[in-house]
């Protein structure tokens, strides 16, 4: 978890992206201006890379990038209507607001990397071929590690001169095999 991003970083990013990248509607842009002069705003924002689960988030695309231009969705209701969005911000400014953005080469860029924060409403999907793989790797090191206690404790017994032990050990050792 990276520290608290500064109002003021957050600012400078918005400028740079409005810059940078047209968005798909001109309402966005508008948002985004009001948003950036608003410090008071600002302080709740937070860039996300999903706003999926999010209690309040704003969806944003710019042009070259096929997806849906804007949502906002505040609980359970989702609108497409800049208006609202607009209006729930501004009676709303001191409310945490996600902001997930889609424009070419987002996940790349440095500048958007420094300003996204970790959705702290989003849960951890692990996939079964990725639970599969962490059980095989866990199996795996458990042998290592029993069959390098196995191999220590044979040792200390040819040290102590226990062949009986010695003999036990190494039928255990032939199961590894």
């Amino acid at each position: 978890m990276k520290a608290s991003i500064s109002i003021e970083d957050k600012k400078e990013f918005v400028r740079w992206l409005l810059n940078k990248h047209q968005m798909k509607i001109r309402e966005s842009m508008w948002i985004l201006n009001y948003i950036a002069g608003h410090d008071q705003i600002m302080k709740y924002v937070h860039f996300v890379d999903n706003a999926e689960g999010c209690p309040r988030g704003l969806v944003l695309t710019s042009l070259g990038v096929d997806d849906e231009p804007f949502r906002f969705f505040k609980g359970n209701i989702v609108t497409t209507d800049p208006e609202k969005a607009f209006h729930d911000i501004r009676l709303n400014w001191d409310e945490d607001i996600y902001i997930q953005l889609h424009f070419p080469e987002a996940l790349t860029s440095p500048r958007y990397a420094f300003v996204r924060e970790d959705n702290p409403f989003q849960e951890l999907l692990i996939t079964d071929k990725e639970r599969k793989m962490a059980a095989q790797f866990l199996d795996t090191v458990v042998e290592h590690f029993s069959k390098e206690k196995l191999l220590q404790e044979i040792d200390e017994a040819l040290d102590a001169h226990d062949e009986e032990r010695f003999q036990i050990l190494m039928e255990q050792f032939k199961q590894y095999s």
